[in-house]
This record gives structure tokens, C-alpha cells and sequence, in this order.
């Protein structure tokens, strides 16, 4: 589980990040991701929208980013805010494909960070 320390959780964060942030979108999540500069660790957001699903199938792709974020917070460079947001794929999505969308989108905004 991502502990709240980890995640973004301003409003004002949210759209900082997505406005401003490298883009990198898949067939099943959209990953935004700007670097602050601060010293701290990663921070990660998640916005699903009713578009996914019913409450229950929204929530469970959120537990599931979550899950997924946890795994990936030590590739993440310190001070990155990372934006995820679900597209409806991603209600039928299982945890592997979402592993590997985000992974591969967190990976590319690293390349073009550097």
C-alpha cells in the first residue's frame, strides 16, 4: 500500500502537475510527471474518473496503482510528483497490464527527464 507521505493529495498539486508535467499516455492510464526540486520523496496521485466504472471497479483500479506505485517509489527520482490518470481500459484491466502501462510510462518520463 502507498502510505499518504507518498501520495499527492492538493488539489492545486493535481493540477500543477498534469498542466505542467511530461505526458505519457497508454492504453490504459495517462501518466503525468513533474519534478519539484524539493528534497523528499516521491509523491504519487491517482484520478478516476466515473468514465472506469461503478464505485466498486474504481476502486479496486485505484487499490491497484496503488499497489503498483508502491513497487515502483524507489525508481522514482526524489522530488517527482506523478499524476496517473485511469482511462475506462482500465476497468478490465488486470494487475500485470496495469503494471506494465504505468512501468513503461514512468520509464519513458524518466528518459526524457534526463
Amino acid at each position: 500500500m502507498l502510505a499518504r507521505p507518498f501520495r499527492v493529495t492538493r488539489g492545486s498539486d493535481y493540477r500543477l502537475v498534469v498542466r505542467r508535467g511530461s505526458r505519457c499516455g497508454g492504453a490504459k492510464v495517462v501518466t503525468s510527471m513533474l519534478a519539484t526540486g524539493e528534497s523528499r520523496a516521491a509523491r504519487f496521485g491517482f484520478i478516476i474518473s466515473k468514465q472506469v466504472g461503478t464505485a466498486v471497479v474504481r476502486n479496486t483500479v485505484r487499490r491497484r496503482l496503488k499497489a503498483v506505485c508502491a513497487d515502483a517509489l524507489a525508481r522514482v527520482p526524489e522530488g517527482t510528483d506523478v499524476v496517473i490518470r485511469a482511462l475506462p481500459a482500465s476497468a478490465t484491466a488486470s494487475y500485470a497490464e496495469l503494471s506494465a502501462d504505468v512501468n513503461r510510462c514512468l520509464e519513458r518520463l524518466a528518459q526524457v527527464r534526463s
